[in-house]
């Protein structure tokens, strides 16, 4: 899987969105989709999950992952989402780790009170696209 740029629209869509849904799946195959807060630098996607939290182990055993975020309406002319698949790499501590985490606070200021990142229990999860499906967004 080759790196892709993600578009102005996607980037912008990924951006401004609060939450993203997150798919990996262990290494018996058995899926797991959770609900994430994210945040896009550098055309990439980052979240934050704990050490031993599912995605992570799922990640460790199997680096693939997916993620979607859309936008819903009962006119349903006005869908808009998009679905990144890409390759993660698992942060874990350091001057990534910090940025990241700083960029995730400064999107949801209820992070460090409610879900604090600290290096000894918490993974940044770096998201590179290489593939980008998209709907309801024009070019």
């Amino acid at each position: 899987m080759f790196p892709v740029r993600l578009t102005k629209r996607v980037e912008s869509l990924l951006r401004w969105e609060r939450v993203c849904r997150v798919a990996t799946a262990g290494p018996g195959g058995m899926p797991h989709v959770v609900p994430v807060c994210h945040v896009v630098t550098d055309g990439k996607i980052y979240f934050a999950s704990g050490r031993d939290g599912r995605k992570v182990l799922n990640l460790r055993a199997n680096a693939r992952i997916a993620l979607t975020v859309d936008l819903y309406t009962e006119q349903w002319s006005g869908l808009k989402g998009v679905m990144v698949q890409g390759k993660p790499r698992l942060i874990e501590r350091g001057p990534a780790f910090r940025r990241i985490r700083r960029l995730l606070y400064a999107k949801y200021p209820q992070y460090p009170d409610e879900a604090a990142l600290e290096e000894s229990d918490s993974v940044v999860v770096e998201v590179t696209p290489a593939r980008v499906f998209t709907w309801g967004l024009e070019p």
